[in-house]
């Protein structure tokens, strides 16, 4: 299948491959190799057609190009949550950031499905249906488990470590929960404070079960007690909530490691309404440098999860899983403790 018209475009006047070739001084097959990537081509014989390209202006035809590859050159970004949290958790905006940057430089474009537990089977049947070449999930549940069963016959890269992956299933990028959790909790006991509570993410997603285990490791190691756990969604009102039932067991607390910055934003404003002050009475870590984290009253010292370069790490192995390179099933990024005045 070539890819363009054989024949310049009298309609629009647009460059063709063959005005490309005559200025590069190859063959129009060889222009048609550089266009679709392929191996078989020199690159004195590359750079000359990429200058000719530059100069004429010319665009290649995508459906062709389509047609050739047998590609899409799309890609998908399934968020597996409502729209609701979608908007307002910035940890999405931040990670979409890196991939669209890591594909800007590419030939693919990007597609965002934002599938809640309603839509699944139609994003599964879109994903299966040959519309995408791979896909990118982000904020994935156990009761997701499709997406896993999905990357069996489509590339797949995961945003945090799906819940099933230690059976080695999956491809995905991701921080240490624990050991991030376990640096906010260290940090909290080196300032020694000695009851400290945790508000930890949902128990069917990896990062809200590996955050608590780093706040027990910490406490463990310290010699702790390690018994005042409340769980919510990642969001300040569930954080909140949280907070309110931590306070009505009745026990006295110096500390708080809340698995989110938006969770230690709602809890700051129980801690406040209950006459404790913060870092006083009750010091407080989190995980995300964040809006939430930077806005606080006062500033959250927080772990920093590095958003960007994961959505730019996670585009950078999709392509090459669908360009058949070989990739690391595991990439873990570095995170870093940012020091604000909540602890």
């Amino acid at each position: 299948m070539s890819d363009d018209t054989a024949t310049h475009d009298t309609v629009t006047g647009a460059p063709t491959l063959e005005m490309v070739a005559t200025v590069a001084g190859v063959s129009r097959a060889t222009v048609s190799r550089v266009i679709n990537d392929s191996p078989r081509v020199t690159p004195a014989a590359i750079a000359a057609v990429e200058r000719a390209i530059a100069e004429l202006g010319y665009v290649p035809n995508r459906a062709a190009r389509i047609l050739a590859s047998r590609r899409t050159f799309a890609i998908a970004l399934v968020i597996p949550e409502n729209t609701a949290k979608f908007f307002a958790d910035p940890y999405f905006a931040q990670v979409i950031q890196g991939v669209a940057l890591e594909l800007s430089s590419t030939a693919y474009t990007l597609s965002l499905l934002i599938a809640p537990e309603a839509d699944a089977e139609k994003t599964r049947n879109f994903l299966q249906a040959g519309n995408v070449d791979g896909a990118l999930v982000l904020s994935h549940h156990s009761d997701d488990r499709s997406y896993l069963a999905l990357a069996r016959t489509l590339p797949v890269v995961f945003g945090g470590r799906p819940m099933s992956a230690e059976g080695g299933e999956g491809y995905y990028v991701d921080v240490d929960n624990v050991a991030a959790a376990r640096h906010a909790t260290e940090h909290l006991v080196s300032l020694g404070r000695r009851r400290v509570a945790t508000i930890a993410g949902p128990a069917d997603m990896a990062a809200g079960l590996d955050r608590v285990d780093g706040w027990r490791e910490a406490l463990d190691a310290a010699g702790l007690a390690a018994d005042l756990v409340e769980r919510a969604d990642f969001t300040p009102a569930g954080g909140a909530d949280a907070m309110r039932r931590i306070l009505d067991r009745g026990v006295t607390i110096d500390a708080l490691f809340a698995a989110s910055s938006q969770m230690a934003a709602g809890a700051l404003g129980v801690l406040r309404d209950a006459g404790l002050t913060v870092p006083d009475d009750v010091a407080i870590t989190s995980i995300d440098n964040d809006y939430f984290a930077q806005n606080a009253t006062p500033r959250l010292t927080t772990v920093e999860q590095p958003s960007v370069e994961v959505g730019r790490t996670m585009a950078r192995l999709i392509v090459d899983r669908i360009e058949g390179r070989d990739v690391a099933q595991v990439t873990i990024l570095p995170t870093r403790l940012v020091h604000g005045d909540s602890a």
